[in-house]
C-alpha cells in the first residue's frame, strides 16, 4: 500500500485540503493522511469545517520530549521537524504500507504517481531537487540561496519501507529534535540541509528531474508551462505536481512571496496554473483557517535573532579593534 501525507496547522488546512482533493481526483487507490500539528479539541474547529480526509494529530504519535521541541521552534520549524517522526508512526504502526509519500500542503498534484510507485519498487528514496540546470543572474533565489537552503526541496520525499529506509528516518529524526531551525549562520535551514548527505550516507537514492515533478518558484527558469482543456504541461511534457510554496491567495498577483525573478506579466503560462489554485483555495476556506494559532507556539524563539546580530557583529568588533 502506498500511503501519502502531508504536515500542517490548523492555518494551513485550506492548503491541506486542496492537495487531498488533488490526489482523490488522481490517484485515489493512495490513502492520504493530514498530520496536524495542532490541537483541535482546543481549537474547536466545527465539525463541518473538519476536512473529509484522515486527520492524525501530532500528539498521538508519541513523540517522546515533544514539549521540549516545542519551546525552541517556530511553527515553520516545528512542522518540519516533525517529518520523519510521522515517517516512522506509519512504518512502525501501518503493516500494510510499503511506500510512503511526504508533500507540502501548498502542493497539487496534476497526474496519477504510476512512475514514482515504480521507482519506489526498485529505489529506498526519491528526491527532488531545487534545479536541474544553472542560473545566469542575480535574482532570488539563485544558486548560492541553495547553497544554504538544501540541495533537495524537501516539500516532496518519498520513501520506501526498507532498512536503509527506516535507519535514514531514525538518523534524521535525531538531527531534527534539537536542528530543524531557520539559522543560515551556523548553516542550518529546517529540515533540508540535513538530506544533502542522504545519497552519501545511504545507498539506493534516486533523484528525480523530471521537470513536472516539484515544479514550483525557484525552478522557472528552465521550465515553460502550457495549458489546454485543463491539462498542464511542462516543457511538452505532463505536469506531475506544482509547489506553489510562498503564493498567497490574498495577493493573487504575486507569484511567490520568496522570489523577485518573475511576474505573471512575464509569465503568463503560469496564470491558468496559479488561477486554478487560488480557486481551490478559496472553495476550501482559506480565509476561515488562516485565523487560527497553532496550539504549540506559545512566543516566537529569539535564538536566531541573537545569532544573526552576534554574526553581524564579528566584522564591527575587528574593525574596532584595530582602530
Amino acid at each position: 500500500m502506498t500511503l501519502a501525507f502531508t504536515l500542517c496547522s490548523i492555518n494551513y488546512l485550506a492548503q491541506a485540503r486542496t492537495l487531498g482533493d488533488s490526489l482523490r481526483r488522481t490517484n485515489p487507490h493512495i490513502r492520504f493522511i493530514i498530520g496536524l500539528v495542532d490541537r483541535l479539541d482546543v481549537a474547536q474547529v466545527p465539525t463541518d469545517m473538519l476536512p473529509d480526509f484522515e486527520l492524525l494529530e501530532l500528539h498521538n504519535i508519541g513523540i517522546s520530549g515533544l514539549q521540549e521541541m516545542c519551546e525552541h521552534y517556530n511553527i515553520t520549524e516545528l512542522n518540519t521537524a516533525v517529518k520523519p517522526y510521522f515517517f516512522r508512526y506509519f512504518f512502525e504502526q501501518i503493516s500494510q504500507v510499503s511506500n510512503v509519500i511526504y508533500f507540502d500542503p501548498d502542493i497539487i498534484v496534476y497526474q496519477p504517481l504510476t512512475e514514482l510507485e515504480n521507482l519506489l519498487q526498485k529505489h529506498d528514496f526519491v528526491l527532488t531537487p531545487h534545479l536541474a540546470t544553472p542560473i545566469d543572474d542575480q535574482l532570488t533565489p539563485n544558486e548560492l540561496h541553495h547553497l544554504n537552503t538544501g540541495v533537495y526541496n524537501l516539500g516532496f520525499i518519498a520513501l520506501r519501507k526498507s532498512p536503509e529506509a527506516i535507519d535514514f528516518v531514525k538518523w534524521w529524526a535525531e538531527k531534527l529534535f534539537n536542528e530543524c531551525k531557520i539559522d543560515l549562520c551556523n548553516g542550518l535551514f529546517v529540515d533540508q540541509n540535513w538530506v544533502n548527505f542522504a545519497p552519501i550516507f545511504w545507498n539506493n537514492v534516486h533523484v528525480e528531474k523530471h521537470p513536472g515533478w516539484n515544479a514550483a518558484y525557484w525552478n522557472l527558469h528552465e521550465r515553460s508551462f502550457s495549458s489546454k482543456e485543463g491539462t498542464h504541461s511542462v516543457n511538452n511534457l505532463p505536469v506531475m505536481f506544482f509547489h506553489y510554496s510562498g503564493y498567497d491567495p490574498a495577493k493573487p498577483n504575486i507569484i511567490s512571496k520568496y522570489q523577485n525573478r518573475f511576474t505573471f506579466e512575464q509569465r503568463p503560462d503560469l496564470i491558468a496554473l496559479f488561477e486554478f489554485y487560488r480557486a481551490e483555495l478559496l472553495r476550501n476556506h482559506n480565509a476561515y483557517y488562516r485565523q487560527f494559532s497553532c496550539f504549540y507556539i506559545k512566543s516566537e524563539p529569539v535564538y536566531k535573532y541573537q545569532r544573526v546580530r552576534e554574526f553581524l557583529k564579528k566584522p564591527f568588533e575587528k574593525w574596532l579593534a584595530k582602530l
